[in-house]
């Protein structure tokens, strides 16, 4: 699963639109649908994890296990 298809995913469970997401923090027009192609920068990717509570991590990596670094 792609970066893209993560916050895809995390939209819809959400019941929200990639569009709508990328207009409520303050994105460009399909800047996530971009992300197949290139990786957002640090302040986007903290954008989103901040929104969706999941970790950079999970985003870039699908990796939810927050045990890792609290061990």
């Amino acid at each position: 699963m792609t970066l893209k298809d993560r916050v895809k995913k995390l939209a819809q469970e959400r019941g929200i639109s990639l569009p709508a997401l990328e207009a409520e923090l303050g994105f460009g027009n399909s800047t996530i649908v971009k992300w197949d192609k290139s990786t957002p920068n640090a302040d986007k990717l903290n954008a989103v994890d901040k929104y969706f509570d999941v970790t950079i991590d999970y985003l870039l990596n699908g990796n939810d296990d927050t045990s890792l670094y609290y061990s």
